[in-house]
């Protein structure tokens, strides 16, 4: 019988008719029609189209139905025609296929994630339990098909990853506009997210990889300021993929605060102990991270710690640091179960974290989660959003530690982090929780400069056309840059900001940009604004003659803009990305991987050419 006919339901009332016919075309059968719907079921025909809400034009992909079809071609994205536009974010679902790797045809290039008419993104996806029928080919992690809309609208998350996806910047020429302006930031989980992907045997989805966090996860050895909040170093030279065009690299470096030097701090550890977080790299993970913070912790510093899962429970009063065993037992008795209070947990973190926060004392809130949330007063992210802007006033910052696969909220985590004022992790491993709890989150507590805005003016007579490589989520308005009613993001002690810059030069012209950087002091109100020039001086003749800290960003910066498919990365090469790492590695042991991982992307990459 065919598998058409075996899923039909049959009513009680008309069962003897219809069983009548279905002898009767069964006899009449011919053998080759079984084997064509089996031929049906080949792996590249799997997903079948369902419909798509009124408002989307794009069709769904969905759990296979016979007869399979093809889903729509996605609709090319709009190019970004000019920088300081605010991006439309699109919420796209990940859901982690675990038994197969991610597809690349070889150049990199992958369907860009589609939007309806009002900006919201189309998700896309196929759930467990899809009947493969042969081995099957190399490709990208399917995406569930469900959408998670940015005005909070909780949708259905559970079993996929959920990122936030920005149009990557396009060119724009400096005779038209010739401001770029945006927020700095020092976020990191993205490339930590890209890198655990890749170490599975799967290309990170395109939506995941942010140029500027793949950029500022590794140390550049800038030198720091002898006085002042931070120092500017400015470095250009000739791109490897194109002859007519140049990298442009503005590095900052923040002042640094010795351990002994830095404010008492309080830290107020929230974490989720729902079940969800029950796997071996969720909640097990981030009470080892925890213990690891605790040792790297100074005697004036004090922990508290809440958890949260279908209901919020303090479990640690504020406790000094150097109360390693007590702090210890309170963490040992932590386990994972109930559901995701995750707003209400953010709350109470938040009234305790604000009774300590003064001006000779640093107090943070760090969220340990998977960011999976679904029960609550305030369970969607614009509710939470709301509900800690009022506590930013007051001093207190706020950290945000992703853990684990399948249903990570990347995108909840990385908003929580930016409008409080704070820091987005994610931790893969316990080397990852070492480097992340001993060094990025103990080393950096203090903020020295806040609302940090860098804007570059470049000079229409030498640059004809610049775009500026990530930062898309931290854009800002060119008239908001003197703003400072306006948010922007904080750099910690010793914090390194890094950004870069793909220009095409014109004439003869000296002055090739001036940079200017505003920011305000950890507890001011109004900004103070420098400004450095950027002349044909800081430009080498050749990439080689270049710092090796400069090639190494720019490495960087181009395999990640390959991996998410820029459209100005076209025909560039994960080769030329690996060589010019290979060369500036000097002895890190972060840049040493990287390499190493550049390297599994072309294999990923070979493979799904080849269509292994």
């Amino acid at each position: 019988m065919s598998p058409f006919f075996s899923k039909r339901r049959v009513s009680f009332v008309s069962g003897a008719l219809l069983c009548a016919s279905l002898v009767s075309a069964c006899s009449s059968m011919e053998p080759a029609q079984g084997v064509s719907a089996r031929n049906e079921l080949k792996p590249q025909a799997t997903a079948s189209t369902r419909s798509a809400p009124k408002d989307e034009s794009t069709a769904l992909v969905a759990p296979p139905s016979p007869p399979p079809s093809t889903p729509a071609a996605a609709p090319a994205a709009k190019k970004r025609g000019d920088v300081a536009a605010a991006p439309a974010p699109m919420m796209v679902e990940e859901r982690e296929a675990s038994d197969s790797l991610a597809a690349a045809e070889p150049a990199m290039r992958r369907a860009a994630p589609t939007k309806d008419a009002k900006g919201a993104a189309v998700a896309m996806g196929a759930p467990a339990g899809v009947l493969m029928v042969a081995p099957p080919p190399v490709q990208q992690p399917m995406e569930k098909g469900k959408m998670q809309a940015v005005d909070g609208d909780k949708g259905g998350a559970e079993g996929g990853n959920v990122f936030e996806t920005y149009k990557a910047n396009a060119f724009t020429e400096t005779a038209k506009d010739n401001l770029s302006t945006f927020a700095a930031d020092v976020d990191t989980a993205s490339y930590s997210m890209a890198r655990r992907y890749l170490q599975q045997g799967q290309l990170p989805p395109t939506h995941a990889v942010r140029v500027e966090e793949f950029v500022n996860y590794f140390k550049y050895r800038y030198t720091p300021p002898e006085e002042g909040a931070f120092t500017v170093h400015l470095e250009g030279a000739p791109s490897p993929f194109n002859a007519r065009r140049q990298f442009v690299r503005v590095g900052v470096q923040g002042k640094v605060v010795s351990r002994s030097q830095r404010k008492p701090a309080h830290l107020v550890f929230l974490v989720d102990t729902s079940g969800s977080m029950a796997s071996s790299d969720k909640l097990p993970l981030a009470i080892e991270s925890i213990k690891v913070a605790v040792k790297n912790l100074n005697e004036n510093d004090t922990v508290a710690l809440v958890t949260y899962a279908g209901s919020t429970r303090d479990v640690l009063a504020p406790t000094p640091a150097t109360d390693v065993k007590k702090i210890h037992a309170a963490l040992d008795t932590l386990v994972a179960g109930g559901g995701t209070a995750m707003g209400s947990g953010m709350e109470t973190a938040y009234k305790h974290a604000v009774k300590k926060a003064a001006g000779g004392v640093v107090s943070r809130v760090v969220v340990l989660t998977d960011g999976d949330a679904n029960i609550g007063p305030n369970l969607t992210p614009k509710a939470m959003l709301s509900s800690i802007e009022k506590y930013v006033a007051e001093g207190v910052t706020l950290t945000t530690v992703g853990f684990g696969m399948g249903n990570y909220h990347d995108s909840l985590m990385e908003q929580l982090a930016d409008k409080g004022n704070g820091n987005s992790f994610y931790v893969d491993s316990m080397k990852e929780a070492r480097k992340v709890f001993e060094t990025q989150l103990t080393g950096t507590l203090e903020v020295i400069a806040k609302d940090v805005k860098f804007q570059v003016e470049f000079n229409p007579k030498a640059v004809s056309r610049y775009r500026l490589m990530g930062y898309e989520n931290r854009d800002i308005a060119d008239k908001d840059f003197r703003d400072d009613k306006v948010d922007a993001g904080e750099i910690g002690a010793g914090h390194t900001v890094t950004a870069l810059y793909e220009v095409e030069l014109t004439g003869e012209a000296q002055d090739v940009a001036t940079v200017r950087i505003r920011a305000k002091a950890p507890n001011g109100t109004e900004a103070k604004e420098q400004a450095f020039p950027l002349t044909r001086a800081n430009l080498k003749p050749s990439m080689e003659a270049a710092s090796s800290d400069f090639r190494f960003a720019v490495a960087v910066a181009a395999t990640a803009d390959i991996l998410r498919a820029a459209p100005a990365a076209e025909g560039w090469s994960l080769a030329t990305t690996q060589k010019l790492a290979e060369g500036a590695v000097a002895g890190d042991a972060d840049r040493t991987e990287f390499v190493r991982l550049i390297g599994q992307a072309r294999a990923l990459t070979t493979a799904s050419a080849s269509g292994r």
